[in-house]
């Protein structure tokens, strides 16, 4: 194999007492890390308190494709202040168009915009949709950190095209403008709206990062609502935990081992979505709900997904009260990879998805 196509990758795990120099008030900006001084072999050291500070240098794996491995050797800066969410937002909103374009091409769609209990959507009908798939509808609550939107063409025109069944996207309302439970409360007023018309066995309730997340505190809102569950679930790299987002969080980037990472703060996970409620809340947290009943759910995550614990905690919750669920780990990717439709996994990953809900609304 050519050596271009097997970077390495370094990751630096350090205690927040070390990070003096990246705190507000700063007088020297922290400068990104250079091959001059990167980490060249492993160290170890636990502290009193079991905070680990470690290097480790890990080579990508030969087993993944090659547009994979080229994807996870893109470099990026591992220091510097964070983005605004005005720049956030714009960034999120050009990629997404041109991933639109991207994915139309693969899968082939017909895409309206309109609103549902008034609530902005997209409708995603897939070119060669057959009639006895008229009946059936899969709802995408899209990914974003709640503050953007990177998902709801990424996450609906593939599955779409790969199941031959519309699909409605929610364009829920973001925080911080709009916290916690907006985003739940629109979600569901688009699926009651959407029992006027599918029965609830011939509905599918999905999404990615925070539409996983989404998803979760969806059904236990229907559950509590005394409302249908849907057919099936998609929980495609999420958590259900706002208390302990779990381990990977303090390991992995949102492309890795690749960018800045700080270590995570004691306290809430995304406060701006969280706002006032307590973590522990049974929807917010749906870790902490009774997830008996649940319908069957297909959890997806990766190797390097910031994510990767809280979907399986999640995952594991919902094996304790009894659901079908299954869980699928893609080595080496980072999070969310399936929107690029440059990647055999990305592709093979969105597959496996249409498939699962495919099999589900069959039954």
């Amino acid at each position: 194999m050519r050596a271009n196509l097997r970077p390495t990758l370094l990751f630096l795990l350090l205690a927040s007492s070390a990070l003096v120099a990246q705190q507000p008030g700063s007088q020297v900006a922290p400068k990104p890390t250079t091959t001059a001084d990167a980490p060249t072999r492993d160290t170890s050291y636990i502290d009193e308190k079991g905070t680990a500070h470690v290097t480790r240098v890990v080579p990508v794996p030969e087993d993944i494709s090659s547009q994979a491995q080229l994807a996870l050797g893109r470099a990026e800066p591992d220091q510097g202040p964070p983005e605004s969410l005005e720049v956030r937002r714009e960034k999120t909103d050009a990629y997404t168009a041109r991933a639109k374009v991207a994915w139309t091409q693969l899968c082939p769609n017909t895409l309206v915009d309109e609103k549902m209990a008034g609530v902005p959507v997209h409708v995603v009908t897939p070119e060669g949709m057959p009639e006895a798939n008229k009946d059936k509808v899969l709802l995408n609550l899209h990914g974003g950190g709640f503050n953007s939107d990177s998902g709801s063409y990424t996450e609906s025109i593939p599955i779409a095209g790969y199941t031959k069944i519309k699909v409605v996207a929610v364009l829920y309302r973001l925080a911080p403008e709009f916290p916690f439970p907006a985003a739940v409360d629109d979600s569901v007023a688009v699926y009651k709206e959407l029992l006027k018309t599918y029965k609830p066995d011939h509905i599918v309730i999905y999404g990615t990062s925070a539409g996983a997340i989404l998803t979760a505190e969806v059904a236990v809102k229907l559950k509590q609502l005394g409302l249908p569950q849907p057919a099936a679930l998609g929980i495609f790299s999420g958590m259900g935990d706002f208390a302990h987002p779990g381990d990977s969080i303090a390991i992995y980037a949102l492309r890795g081992f690749s960018g800045h990472l700080d270590p995570p703060e004691p306290g809430a996970h995304d406060p701006f979505y969280a706002a006032k409620t307590d973590v522990k809340d049974s929807v917010l947290s749906p870790i902490y709900a009774d997830l008996h009943g649940m319908p069957p759910t297909l959890f997806i995550t990766s190797g390097r997904d910031l994510l990767l614990s809280g979907t399986a905690n999640l995952h594991r919750a919902y094996l304790h009260a009894g659901v079908d669920a299954q869980l699928v780990v893609f080595d080496a990717l980072p999070h969310a990879f399936w929107y690029d439709p440059r990647l055999p996994e990305a592709i093979e990953a969105n597959h496996m998805m249409a498939d699962f809900f495919v099999k589900q609304l069959a039954k």
